[in-house]
Formats: C-alpha cells, structure tokens, sequence
C-alpha cells in the first residue's frame, strides 16, 4: 500500500534544540551583527572577510552538531508516512538523523559556491578565505541564499506541497518570505499542525491549524501520535 504523504516545513526552532542558534531573539545569531553586514549581497561586495568569518564558524558548529530527538522522530515517521521535509535551515541535520527527502530553501553550510555562477558548487569542508577561487576564477562563497536573493527552490517547495495529505510546521516562525507564503499552497483537505512552545502571529487565511504547544523534541512525537490516529 501506498504510504500517504506527510510534508513538514522546519526552521531555525528545530535546530535550536542541538545548540545551533536562531536568526532572532535574545543570543541570536544576528544579535552581534546586522543582516545587512553579514547575510546580504550588499553585505558581501562590502566586506567579504567579515561575510566569510561569520560562516565559516558557522560550518564548523554545523559540522559538530548532532541530531536532536526532534530530527529524529521526523526520520523514524518514514516508517508510516512518506516524509518530505522542507527546510529554511542550512544545517544538515535532517539528513544526519536519516531523513530521505529533505529540501533546503536557504542553501546548506556543508556546499560552496562561485560568487559568479551559481552553478559551480562544491563541498564544503575547510574555511574559505578571500583569493580562494572556484573553477571559473571567482571567489568561493557560502551555498546560501542571503536575504534579498531569489530562493531557486520555492518552486520544488510548491510542487511537494500541492502532494501534500498532511502538513506540519515545526520551529519557524513563519516571519521570513518567501517560505512563510508556502503555508497558503497546501492543499484544502490536508489537515495541518503546528508544534512550537510559543503563539506564532503570521498569516494562515482561512487555514486551521492544531497547535501541538511544545519544542519540536516532544512535539514531534505528539504529531506522531495523532497522525496516526487519521490514518
């Protein structure tokens, strides 16, 4: 039998949980910089050793981190669902804990890029620095969609959804565009969760969603449970 198709969007609250830190909020990434310093094309053409030395400590506590139980329900659910993840974090943390469809809308830490040809990509593993080159002879830079940057993945992001027999959102804040436009391309019969500790304000139209009030490390079993129970 066919196993019915669970898509779930995650953000930085998923992740908070295996000590990497969130775009906003008191002990913030963002709290010692501004985006516009360090996480936009402006930021990067005015001062790239600075864009590079925020993300290559970030790649390194993404490098070191390890799944948390959150990740890791979402993985072991493939046992009953077909589960497509789609996440605005750039950590690999699904993946580490054995999720096999996993979609990242803002890039991930382990990939760089030319900063000329999107299409030259490779792994990341050693910090890069100003004059190291790509293939093409431009600078390497983070594989990371920066604010203000077209996000080429929306459109896959919209097909799995329109597949969608259930959806969840889990630790985002649904605050940052395009993504948060993504709950409004679920389909109308699928019913929708939301498991986060804290009321989220954005705009869901005419969507109800049942809200599972815990971290993603025990909401994730909880929307397990009631999955289930639809099935």
């Amino acid at each position: 039998m066919n196993k019915q198709t669970l898509v779930v969007l995650t953000g930085a609250g998923i992740s908070a949980e295996s000590g990497l830190g969130t775009f906003r909020g008191s002990g913030g990434l963002w709290e010692n910089y501004s985006i516009a310093e360090v996480a936009s094309l402006e930021g990067w053409h005015k001062n790239p050793g600075l864009v590079l030395e925020f993300y290559n400590a970030r790649r390194k506590a993404a490098a070191a981190a390890l799944p948390n139980p959150g990740h890791e329900g979402l993985a072991a659910m493939e046992e009953f669902f077909r589960v497509r993840i789609i996440t605005q974090n750039v950590d690999t943390l699904h993946e580490k804990a054995g999720s096999s469809e996993v979609l990242h809308l803002h890039g991930r830490l382990d990939k760089k890029r030319s900063a000329a040809d999107a299409r030259f990509i490779s792994n990341w593993t050693e910090d890069i620095h100003l004059g190291d080159l790509a293939p093409d002879g431009s600078q390497w830079r983070p594989h990371i969609v920066w604010f203000g940057e077209e996000v080429p993945a929306i459109r896959e992001a919209m097909n799995w959804l329109s597949e969608a027999d259930y959806f969840a959102v889990i630790g985002t804040s649904l605050q940052v565009y395009p993504a948060a436009g993504l709950i409004h391309d679920v389909p109308f019969h699928a019913p929708c969760f939301l498991v986060d500790p804290q009321d989220i304000k954005t705009d869901m139209g005419t969507r109800r969603f049942k809200h599972i009030k815990e971290p993603a490390s025990t909401g994730v079993f909880s929307l397990s449970e009631q999955l289930k129970a639809l099935m």
